[in-house]
């Protein structure tokens, strides 16, 4: 194993009607002036968003809304959100909505606090952050666990270019979270939610550096708690109790805690969804499934005791004639898990059929955005991308 820092500052509350809670926690961050942000028209309908300025109201805070946020949120809403915040004069930012919306808080965050520079200076990889306002949030989706990390991924609609920003300095104060509040979602995004908490999970477990059999143990535990969850939202998607497993998975699959004492982790398979967010602007969950499959098969071989632990502890398969075998067929059930809760195990099911050029162009933006090289399971270049591409077509 690896040594390791374990930093998670966030201050969880969970359970029914927790949004009530939101003027109490912002209060106690001494902030004034708040920048609500959401994405579509549900949080408005739902009457989420008014109980969240009720609630605002009643602690004497001001506030301004901004919604629209999009999948894959993009720069030009965040660029929007910067201008109002200027405005206002905000010091807090509230992020009611998934990943998208958190994601494209913590970028105006940022901005607020450095407002001399070009906040995709930090995405392009050209600054360090230095500064960033606080964010707290309100989660109505299961699936990036961006309420409790330190990453940031924003899409440049101009360049087509989807790049990630990590800094603890991002980490929300707070994270209220209310199963309740992700029953009205439609069962492709719950779905594909799934398949991101899990990915955030098994791009730690598939490493060739460093391991921890607790962690390892905690990392099992959650995925086949998250398979099981996601096969009953399936099929009844008003169940409470399954909401509130994936909720706080969600949560624990990228706060870091599934990656204690490896070497960070693979997250090729991200980098290269990424891409394809950038590209065809797919939704993020359902493009690492329509890609992982491939990713896995290509890796197999250099990572193989991994690959046989996770089909034998995590997909329940029994131990084959040789270890190849045997990790073949726990992909083969991975990929079948995936057809049972709707996701899509190739880029044609994703609805996506890249050329050759897309796929040359992908590949290559992969490889710039990776400095070259991605990977711990195997390290790719990009004619190593570019040939995942095409196995996944």
């Amino acid at each position: 194993m690896f040594g390791f820092t374990y930093f998670t500052p966030t201050k969880v509350v969970f359970g029914r009607k927790t949004e009530e809670q939101v003027g109490e926690l912002v209060c106690r961050e001494g902030a004034t002036k708040v920048l609500v942000h959401f994405g579509g028209q549900s949080a408005i309908r739902s009457g989420l968003l008014s109980r969240i300025t009720a609630s605002l109201d009643a602690a004497g805070i001001e506030h301004k809304e901004l919604g629209g946020v999009v999948p894959n949120p993009h720069l030009s809403k965040v660029r929007e959100g910067i201008e109002l915040g200027k405005e206002m004069k905000a010091d807090f930012i509230l992020a009611v909505g998934g990943g998208s919306v958190i994601d494209s808080a913590k970028a105006i965050a940022y901005a607020l606090a450095e407002p001399e520079y070009d906040v995709w200076e930090l995405f392009a990889h050209k600054r360090t952050a230095k500064g960033c306002l606080p964010v707290g949030t309100v989660l109505t989706i299961a699936a990036a666990g961006s309420e409790m990390s330190n990453s940031c991924v924003i899409t440049n609609t101009e360049t087509g270019e989807k790049r990630s920003y990590n800094d603890d300095i991002a980490r929300p104060r707070f994270a209220i979270m209310n199963p309740e509040l992700t029953t009205t979602l439609p069962d492709w995004q719950t779905e594909s939610g799934c398949a991101d908490i899990m990915m955030h999970t098994m791009e730690r477990y598939f490493v060739n550096g460093g391991t921890m059999e607790l962690t390892d143990s905690l990392a099992e535990a959650l995925l086949r708690t998250v398979m099981h969850n996601a096969e009953i939202l399936h099929h009844d998607p008003s169940n409470y109790d399954a909401r509130a497993e994936v909720m706080w998975a969600s949560s624990l699959a990228h706060n870091g805690l599934t990656g204690c004492g490896n070497d960070g982790g693979d997250f090729a398979t991200h980098m290269l969804e990424h891409e394809l967010g950038g590209m065809f602007d797919v939704t993020h969950g359902a493009g690492l499934a329509a890609i992982w499959g491939t990713w896995a098969r290509y890796v197999m071989v250099d990572c193989l005791p991994r690959f046989v632990r996770y089909a034998t502890n995590v997909m329940g398969v029994e131990a084959k004639a040789s270890d190849e075998e045997t990790a073949m067929a726990g992909i083969e059930a991975m990929e079948a898990f995936y057809r049972r809760i709707g996701m899509p195990t190739s880029l044609r099911e994703l609805g996506v059929e890249p050329t050759e050029a897309q796929i040359l162009k992908m590949a290559e933006s992969c490889a710039n955005a990776c400095g070259g090289v991605k990977g711990s399971a195997k390290p790719l270049r990009c004619e190593d991308m570019a040939e995942i591409y095409r196995r996944a077509r």
